[in-house]
């Protein structure tokens, strides 16, 4: 049967190019419909670029189911066929080229089912008919061989028949064989009918039975056709109905010309056809009563022969009140066309044998099974044939179902994100739907028993709850960053530096590669049977509480002061922006959420095994110049310490401090590249001999402690830039990044003890989390300001311009300091309990400290210095 399929949407038109040039229409204007909507909005361009992308794609997959189904599933039927099963069959409702395709398709796999079926059918018949009488036979002839029965001329006269009769079958096979194939051509001439129905009639006198054949066919009579083929077919004719009379029966052969082509009949008067058996007694082997004898064979070799010619064989309705059976022969062409009454012939077969007792079916053979019977089955449902071969191996989607309560998860947290985020500072509104989406993420996951990912799922909820400690938007940013990008990795299973990059780029392509599976939840969520009820149930619901609360809102001041808080700033102006936020954020969570439950392998299954070079020298000889670089700079880094700052100076013109500044970027790449250098050469150092490992560990070694020279001496580089010239976040945060380095370089030499590095990158990956989770546990902006107030303590000078763009988180330590209130502007601290952290809840005491600078002139530089006489760095 043909695999079940609704009307797709652009099923009415007949043609592929129009149905390519509306899915391009529609999905071109709906990408512009909805980018003037976002600009009359404003809603910014990063959010409504990729809403209109993301619903334009969504737009194409609609109108695109259906288009290349057929295709697919011809692929699959294909592949199957392939195997040998002929009974799947493809959706042909399409009304265009595709459609006509899978129709013709189907024709194809009927046509090769039955020919199969045939042959499958043909080799049981011909097994079995062979097996009996050649069991029978082998048994005689064991008999006689070991001298149970007697070696009688009777007994080989029994032999020969089987014998004879095993002949006949094998000769009516590749008679039939042969006529089906058409391997034997008619020789087409002109023939008496009269003589070769009376040489049909004498072929069947070895029958041996006491039946009377009557012959009623024109002298004159003459058809053009094959002499040979059409006394085979007469000769079978009058057999079978030999076969069947009873002992002193009749049969009568008669011919007529009739619609300007000529008829034969041949009737018995035997035990006759049922009409539900008239078909089945012309297939293989198809004997009604297997007692007769016969080969089972004789009627579909007739058949073939009349069809042959262009004719057509069947039983029909014997006349009336006469018994047996008549089979009806009618071909199309005559030579001659007579009317003179044909004269009646007697032939009598002589010597009687046990007559036929009746009709007895033989086992039917299986009737043809037709498509749409429910036998067949279908193919599955295929996958999305354009985006496996887009993506391949790399992101598979086998038989995965669509989820629609990740859908309506997804959609909700978009809703909740375009409710409590407009408007508001980052706080506890942010972290309720980051929250929220971490949770559609872990119901979503497929890994979520591996240690890895639940390591990576903690570490991504800790650096999330940052949210609602810190009031630094850099800080809230990098760790809302690095919790995706674990929880990502977390949920691919990640184990390479290279698995993890394609691990974050897993999320964006996920709104390409899980089209197919959001059409299948979204059909899911339309097909469910309580879908209409609820979506009247929420339209009239919606309805009730618009009417009445805007009634009740116009009517009672202070019921409009509460719903004013509970939605404050729900105008038409900035619906179109929060629409816009919630399909944004909607549209993210459910790309994370298919990469949890479908996660694309980041890995090579078998990863590939490093080449080794051939000779030691050929990876030693670099890594011992990079070696002999390293010596050579801290040998100048010590002559640097000790020398002094005067020799410093005198050497190279650069005071301490300026010489510090110079070169930490420098040494912060130049620890990266170590990193890079142990790497490539763990990949290719030989590892035989006990001699290649004691050199692999030694060089590289020797490296690595060097390294950790480099990050110290960056360490304290970056230490005396800062007590020259002050603190601030990023100064801060390279610290971080260097030590973290540092602690790299520590693993990276552990494992060169064992020479097993498998397990660094995620060491690396977990660390670099934890540092960053330590970083905003630290609360950089009051560590910054409380550095900056002690460097001004000692020496008078102090960045007041850059400390007051620092955010709330540092307000409690500026206020410790008298200068600092002074110059330091006033913040601001209304909000509502959705945009509540702590850093804010403990500026609030403070806000009426900083009255140097109005709040709207926060961060200016000509306010902050006319506020406040002390010079700034």
């Amino acid at each position: 049967m043909s695999l079940p399929s609704s009307r797709p949407p652009l099923g009415p038109v007949t043609t592929i190019k129009a149905k390519l040039a509306l899915l391009v229409g529609a999905s071109v204007l709906v990408a512009a419909v909805l980018g003037t909507v976002a600009s009359a909005g404003g809603v910014s361009w990063w959010v409504a670029i990729p809403v209109a992308v993301g619903l334009a794609l969504g737009v194409t997959q609609l109108l695109a189911t259906g288009m290349t189904s057929p295709l697919r599933q011809m692929t699959e039927a294909a592949g199957r066929m392939a195997r040998g099963d002929y009974d799947v069959r493809v959706d042909a409702s399409a009304s265009d080229e595709v459609g006509q395709l899978a129709t013709a398709f189907n024709t194809m796999a009927r046509d090769l089912a039955v020919v199969d079926r045939e042959r499958r059918d043909l080799v049981a018949m011909v097994s079995h008919e062979l097996r009996t009488p050649l069991t029978a036979l082998g048994a005689r002839l064991e008999n006689l061989v070991d001298g149970v029965e007697p070696a009688t001329p009777e007994a080989f006269a029994e032999l020969l028949d089987q014998t004879r009769r095993l002949g006949a079958l094998v000769r009516d096979l590749l008679d039939l064989s042969r006529s089906e194939a058409g391997a034997a051509p008619l020789r087409l001439g002109d023939v008496a009918l009269s003589a070769l129905v009376g040489e049909a009639v004498a072929d069947v006198a070895h029958l041996g039975r006491d039946v009377v054949v009557g012959i009623e066919v024109p002298e004159d009579l003459v058809v053009v056709g094959d002499a040979e083929r059409l006394r085979q077919l007469v000769t079978n004719l009058v057999e079978n109905a030999v076969r069947h009379s009873p002992p002193g029966g009749r049969v009568v052969v008669a011919a007529t010309t009739a619609n300007g082509g000529w008829r034969l009949e041949v009737r018995d008067a035997g035990p006759g056809v049922a009409p539900e058996h008239r078909e089945r007694v012309f297939e293989r082997f198809g004997t009604l009563d297997p007692t007769t004898g016969g080969t089972g064979l004789g009627l579909a070799i007739a058949r073939s022969v009349a069809t042959q010619h262009g004719g057509t064989l069947s039983f029909e309705d014997p006349e009336a009140a006469e018994p047996g059976a008549r089979a009806v022969l009618r071909m199309p062409h005559a030579a001659a066309m007579q009317t003179t009454p044909a004269p009646t012939q007697e032939v009598t077969v002589p010597v009687p044998v046990p007559p036929a007792s009746g009709p007895s079916a033989a086992s039917p053979a299986p009737a043809p099974t037709t498509p749409g019977a429910p036998g067949l089955q279908p193919p599955h449902p295929a996958p999305d044939g354009g985006m496996d071969a887009l993506f391949g191996p790399f992101w598979p989607e086998r038989e995965l179902a669509g989820r629609r309560d990740l859908l309506l998860a997804s959609l909700g947290v978009g809703v909740l994100a375009a409710t409590v985020l407009p408007f508001r500072p980052p706080g506890l509104g942010l972290f309720l739907v980051l929250a929220a989406a971490g949770f559609v993420v872990a119901v979503a996951s497929s890994t979520k028993g591996d240690w890895f990912t639940v390591t990576c799922a903690a570490l991504s909820a800790l650096l999330t709850g940052m949210v609602v400690l810190r009031d630094a938007d850099w800080v809230v940013v990098l760790c809302v960053l690095t919790g995706a990008v674990t929880m990502l990795v977390g949920a691919t299973r990640g184990r390479t530096m290279l698995g993890f990059v394609v691990a974050g780029l897993a999320w964006p392509l996920a709104g390409l590669r899980g089209m197919p599976w959001l059409g299948r939840s979204a059909k899911g969520l339309a097909g469910s049977a309580n879908t209409t009820a609820m979506a009247r149930t929420v339209a009239w619901s919606v309805l009730g509480l618009l009417v009445f609360g805007l009634l009740f809102a116009s009517a009672d001041a202070l019921f409009a002061s509460w719903v004013d808080t509970l939605l404050p700033d729900w105008t038409p102006d900035t619906l179109i922006a929060r629409a816009f936020l919630a399909v944004a954020v909607g549209g993210v969570v459910l790309a994370a959420a298919y990469v949890a439950l479908n996660p694309p392998r980041v890995e090579p299954e078998t990863p590939r095994t490093p080449r080794p070079v051939g000779h030691r020298f050929e990876w030693l000889a670099p890594v011992l110049l990079v070696d002999a670089v390293f010596v050579v700079f801290l040998l100048a880094q010590a002559a640097a310490a000790f020398g002094g700052h005067a020799y410093l100076q005198r050497t190279t013109g650069l005071t301490y401090a300026e010489y510090v500044h110079q070169g930490f970027g420098q040494l912060t790449v130049a620890t990266l590249l170590t990193l890079a250098v142990v790497w490539a050469a763990a990949r290719k150092a030989p590892r035989e001999t006990a001699a290649d490992r004691l050199w692999l560990r030694a060089a590289l070694g020797a490296l690595g402690a060097m390294t950790l020279v480099v990050v110290a001496s960056a360490l304290y580089r970056m230490h005396v830039y800062q007590q020259a010239y002050g603190f601030t976040r990023l100064r801060l945060l390279v610290d971080v990044f260097e030590g973290w380095l540092g602690l790299v370089v520590l693993l990276v030499l552990a494992a060169g003890v064992g020479l097993r590095g498998t397990w660094l990158p995620r060491a690396a990956l977990l660390t670099g989390a934890t540092a960053m989770l330590g970083l905003a546990l630290l609360n950089p902006d009051a560590w910054i300001a409380e550095h900056n107030l002690a460097r001004y303590a000692d020496t008078g000078r102090a960045d007041w311009y850059y400390l007051a763009g620092l955010s709330d988180d540092a307000t409690p330590a500026l206020a410790n300091d008298p200068d600092a209130r002074a110059c330091l502007p006033s913040r601001e601290t209304d909000g509502d309990w959705l945009s509540w952290n702590l850093g804010r809840s403990r500026a609030e005491p403070f806000g009426d400290d900083f009255v140097g600078v109005s709040p709207g002139l926060r961060g200016s530089a000509a306010a902050t210095a006319t506020s406040c006489g002390t010079d700034t760095d």
